[in-house]
């Protein structure tokens, strides 16, 4: 486009309509993805989906201690946290590409 040039609405249009069906494709693989993660070599592991809801979290009996519950909360805490962590970047990646790099709330 010329400098001072009006844009072509057509155009913009048939762009923001581009950019609107990739947003609904990357948005439709975030919810089927489920992403796992773990804390303290496995004892504890959290699923979450590609939109951070979380599905289910595992512990293993083994880090179970009533004298030590710090311990546990700990690494539920820690799994919960890199399970968030994976979450954002398979959603930046995900959405980066649909959004031309602009960020959407929520992703």
């Amino acid at each position: 486009m010329r400098p001072g040039a009006q844009p072509n609405m057509q155009q913009l249009m048939k762009q923001a309509q581009k950019m609107q069906q990739q947003v609904a494709q990357a948005q439709a693989e975030l919810a089927e993805a489920e992403l796992t993660a773990s804390a303290g070599n496995g004892l504890v592991t959290v699923v979450i989906t590609g939109l951070g809801e979380f599905k289910s979290v595992k512990i293993d009996p083994k880090v179970v201690d009533a004298d030590d519950v710090e311990t546990l909360e700990d690494l539920v805490l820690a799994a919960i946290h890199s399970a968030a962590e994976a979450q954002r970047e398979l959603a930046e990646t995900k959405m980066g590409p649909a959004t031309g790099g602009f960020s959407l709330p929520g992703f």
